[in-house]
Order: C-alpha cells, then sequence, then structure tokens
C-alpha cells in the first residue's frame, strides 16, 4: 500500500542468498520455544488444548470478575506503550520490553522465547543489549520511538556476523505530521459521546490514519477496553498462517484434513459440507475470515501448532490485551475460565502492521484484505455506511459481546477501525453502528483546521 512495498518482497523471504545481506532474514538454526503471550476464539472445539503456560508480565491471566463489567475482563498489567516496541525486519520482529528489560526473536529460521536480559541500557530513547540463546548472540540497538531505525546483529561461532536493520513499530506509531494528525482530535470526542450514551455496552473505540490525510494519527476512545474478543481473535489466526507462508514454510495450496470430529455450529459454511474430505488451506483462510468459519478457525488452530504460536505472534508484537485460550464454540473451556479477549489498540495495532507490511509481505497483506473486503456477515460497519463504501472488516459476535473492526477503504481517507463492545449483543450492534457512521461522517465532511466547513 505505500512505503513498506519498497523494503519487502516474498523473494527475499524464499531466495536470501540474492539479496543484499543487511536485508536477510538469517539461516539460523534456532529451536522454536513454544511461549504464549496472549490468546484467542470463539468455540468448543473437540479436543480441547491444555491451559497455555503463560510468562510472568506477558499473559493475561483469567481475573474474578469481582468489580468489573459483565463480559469484560481486567486490563491486564503492562507497560507503558513508550516501554516497549519492536524491530520489523524482512522474515520476522525483534520485541523489546524496556520496562521488564526482555527481548524476543521471532522470525522464519526459530523463536527464542521471551529472554530476560538484565544488562539492558536504556538511554535517550534506545534500549541497547546482547543476549545469547542456543548458541547464537543478539545485539541490539532499538528506539522506543516508532518510525525510526533500529538494528539488530546476529552473531554466531566461526561466521560473519548478520546485520538487520528495520523500521521500529510502537503502539500507538506516532504521526508523521503532528499538524496534520491534529485536525483528527475532534473525532475522539464524537466517538466518546456515542460510547457515554452506549449505557448497556462498555465500549471502546481506536482509529488509525493510514492514508496520510491526518498525518497518520491514532485516536482512541476506551482503547484498553478488553472484551471478549469473539471471531476477532480469527484475524491472528490467519496472519500467523500467512507468515508461515511468506517464510516458505507452508502453501496455500496444501491440503488438511478435515474429518466429522472437527465439526461445530455457529456461523461458517464448512459445517455444512461432507467429511472426511482434504481442504486447502486457502479455502480454510478465506473462510475462516469471508464466512467467519469456526470449523476453518478450529482446523487451523491445530494444523499451526496449537494456541502458542498464535500466542507468540502476538506476543511478539507486544499486543498484551490479547489471548487465544480456547478454540471456536468450547463451552467446556469458557465455563473453566478460558477465553479469548482482545482490545481496540491492539487490533489497530495488528491492523495497521499488515497494512504497513510490517508482519507480512505485500502479497499476503493483499491476500488478506482481499478475504476482508469479502466478508459476508455486514449487519454492522457496511451496515451504517453509505450503499457503495468500500470496507474489508471483520465481524465478533457472543451474547454479551459485538464488534466490527477492519479498514475504511475510501480513496485518499483509507482508515484502520475498531469498534468493540461488552454487554448486550442487540444493543451492542448498534453502539458499533453508531460509531462506525461517526467514524465515516467526520472523514468525508470537509475540514478546515478541524473544523467542519459549512456548505
Amino acid at each position: 500500500m505505500r512505503k513498506s512495498d519498497k523494503r519487502r518482497s516474498s523473494s527475499l523471504l524464499r531466495n536470501p542468498v540474492r539479496v543484499p545481506l543487511k536485508w536477510l532474514a538469517t539461516a539460523v538454526a534456532l529451536a522454536v520455544v513454544a511461549t504464549t503471550g496472549p490468546a484467542t476464539a470463539d468455540g468448543p472445539g473437540h479436543g480441547a488444548e491444555p491451559t497455555p503456560q503463560t510468562e510472568p508480565g506477558y499473559a493475561a491471566e483469567p481475573g474474578d470478575g469481582q468489580g468489573h463489567e459483565p463480559g469484560l475482563e481486567p486490563t491486564p498489567e503492562r507497560a507503558p506503550t513508550s516501554e516497549v516496541s519492536w524491530l520489523s525486519f524482512p522474515g520476522g520482529v525483534f520485541a523489546v520490553d524496556s520496562l521488564g528489560h526482555t527481548v524476543r526473536y521471532r522470525a522464519c529460521d526459530g523463536d527464542t522465547g521471551r529472554v530476560a536480559d538484565p544488562a539492558m541500557r536504556v538511554a535517550a530513547g534506545v534500549a541497547s543489549g546482547a543476549v545469547v540463546v542456543g548458541g547464537t548472540g543478539y545485539r541490539y540497538r532499538v528506539p522506543l520511538v516508532g518510525r525510526s531505525e533500529g538494528t539488530l546483529e546476529l552473531i554466531r561461532r566461526h561466521r560473519p556476523p548478520i546485520e538487520l536493520t528495520g523500521v521500529v513499530v510502537t503502539s500507538p506509531q506516532p504521526p508523521t505530521d503532528p499538524v496534520a494528525g491534529a485536525q483528527l482530535f475532534p473525532l475522539s470526542g464524537q466517538l466518546a459521546r456515542v460510547v457515554a450514551d452506549a449505557s448497556l455496552n462498555p465500549a471502546g473505540a481506536t482509529v488509525r490514519d493510514l492514508s496520510g490525510r491526518y498525518g497518520d494519527q491514532q485516536i482512541a476512545v476506551n482503547g484498553a477496553l478488553r472484551p471478549k474478543a469473539a471471531s476477532v481473535i480469527k484475524l491472528w489466526i490467519l496472519v500467523e498462517l500467512l507468515r508461515r507462508v511468506d517464510c516458505g514454510q507452508v502453501s496455500l495450496d496444501d491440503g488438511v484434513l478435515v474429518t466429522p470430529a472437527d465439526v461445530v455450529g455457529g456461523t461458517g459454511q464448512l459445517q455444512f459440507e461432507t467429511f472426511p474430505q482434504v481442504v486447502t488451506l486457502r479455502r480454510l483462510a478465506q473462510y475462516l475470515i469471508k464466512y467467519s468459519d469456526n470449523v476453518a478457525a478450529n482446523v487451523l488452530i491445530t494444523y499451526l501448532g496449537g494456541f502458542a504460536p498464535v500466542n507468540a505472534l502476538i506476543d511478539s508484537m507486544n499486543q498484551r490485551s490479547t489471548i487465544l485460550a480456547r478454540r471456536m464454540l468450547d463451552s467446556t473451556a469458557a465455563q473453566r475460565g478460558e477465553e479469548n479477549y482482545t482490545s481496540p489498540d491492539d487490533v489497530v495495532s495488528l491492523l495497521g502492521a499488515v497494512w504497513d507490511g510490517e508482519i507480512l509481505t505485500p502479497a499476503s497483506r493483499d491476500l488478506m484484505i482481499g478475504f476482508m473486503r469479502e466478508q459476508t456477515l455486514n449487519t454492522k460497519i457496511p451496515a451504517a455506511l453509505p450503499p457503495g463504501v468500500p470496507v474489508a472488516h471483520k465481524t465478533g459476535d457472543l451474547p454479551d459481546a459485538s464488534h466490527d473492526v477492519g479498514y475504511y477503504l475510501i480513496p485518499g481517507t483509507e482508515t484502520a477501525v475498531a469498534f468493540l463492545t461488552a454487554g448486550p449483543m442487540a444493543t451492542g450492534d448498534e453502539t458499533v453502528r453508531r460509531m462506525a457512521r461517526t467514524v465515516y461522517d467526520f472523514l468525508v465532511t470537509p475540514t478546515t483546521n478541524g473544523e467542519a466547513v459549512e456548505e
């Protein structure tokens, strides 16, 4: 879509020997350490998985629910935004938590898991240090300010070091033009009034300009709200699958055997087909989003290796409010307190990273957004907008949650949005529609210095 296209392509990942050294996603053989950060989902799937083992400070631990709104999980403790950042380079990420003094390398060649670096140095807004994992050294210099450039050097015995450079990502990313960004601030007040009116539904909204019209500014109202994720968690499942495609580890033409034991109800189309049958990863990925298919979600969770890899993806992007902890429609797991959660801020963090090519290649990004444009559940964002307004989105519905998130694709005003609610679904649907229309009306109304122009 824009600047990131210049620094990423699938060929960089599949043919690393043909590109300049500084752009290589190294060929270091690391053992993948299965760790979890946040967790996911919508479902009673068959064969419930064990509760994910989480690392202190990185998982969302279920609370007792006392003193909190129904359907909401207490916001987990997390470092201030300015204390965490991650370095994006072709084929991987390097995450830094300067408050917790931990780092994580996760790329096509492996995953270190969360690693403590007690000697991490933080000075002048830059975290620097070095750790050794599995015989490989990781020497880093990562600014804690988004959109800047960081470096990571991989050091191995008897081999020359490899230096990786890339853009630093924070949540939120700072605006590229603060003056233009200030013109988006009045939208915060408008959304706040919608949220205040939703007496039955705790609600939150995060909005990020992707077009540059508002200087890539991000605004939020209750952006840390943490309701059940419902089917919005399926976005992270898709990104983890497409990341492996980008790494050359799988092909979307590969087939997966789906059996009658995999079939669950709820949303989706696969449940109406005859099994066993082999279904391609491409169709599973498309149905996951287009129909919010619960069978596809559960099959892909198993295919990817369970909850841990999806949660590792989430943790590597420092998205502390999101977790995949159960399968779709797994009511038994839900009764045990195993639930999927997310927040508007985390959703937009993911959507922004996808759009900017910071977590997927341009080809995979375009495929993902294409699936979101095919969404068939259109009673919220699309229903609130005039017919024909281009959107790409993903819904989430539970009896006590109603969400819609995605992209407004109005040419010249492309925007990432996340509208999340807890409480009764019916009134939550209406709250989402009101928030969606409020953003649309703001985007299409001519402004001068943030003030509406009278027609």
